[in-house]
């Protein structure tokens, strides 16, 4: 089990997503804030290439196409597959600053039944 929001829980994503069908231009790179979690404010990226994850890391990504601000009980209902980040956005629970054509780009993506499997797959090994 990885804890939530760690280093070991980011290596879950990386992994789960070897098998992720390639989506030519869901290409970005994606600065996470969640604020309010136990351990204070976690900053986290992701780099995504035709919508394979290729990169994740703890820290900041200076080369960040956009960034999600999100509060850790929003961040819980995504991690867990309860809403999807763009449910989240649209309910005001995710705020997105940055290229807001590169989150188009990711869309497809992130809405496919492949991604919400990712999602279950890495749930279920995490310790919330």
């Amino acid at each position: 089990m990885a804890r939530f929001l760690s280093q070991a829980w980011l290596d879950l994503h990386l992994a789960a997503a070897v098998g992720l069908p390639e989506r030519s231009g869901a290409t970005a790179r994606v600065q996470h804030v969640v604020t309010g979690t136990p351990d204070g404010e976690v900053r986290y990226f992701q780099s995504l290439v035709d919508g394979r994850v290729s990169e994740v890391g703890l820290g900041d990504d200076a080369g960040a196409d956009v960034t999600y601000l999100q509060t850790y009980a929003a961040a819980l209902e995504v991690a867990r597959g309860e809403v999807g980040a763009d449910v989240a956005f649209m309910r005001g629970r995710l705020k997105v600053t940055g290229d807001m054509g590169k989150v188009m780009d990711l869309m497809p993506l992130t809405t496919s039944g492949e991604y919400r499997s990712l999602v279950a797959e890495v749930s279920a090994q995490t310790e919330y």
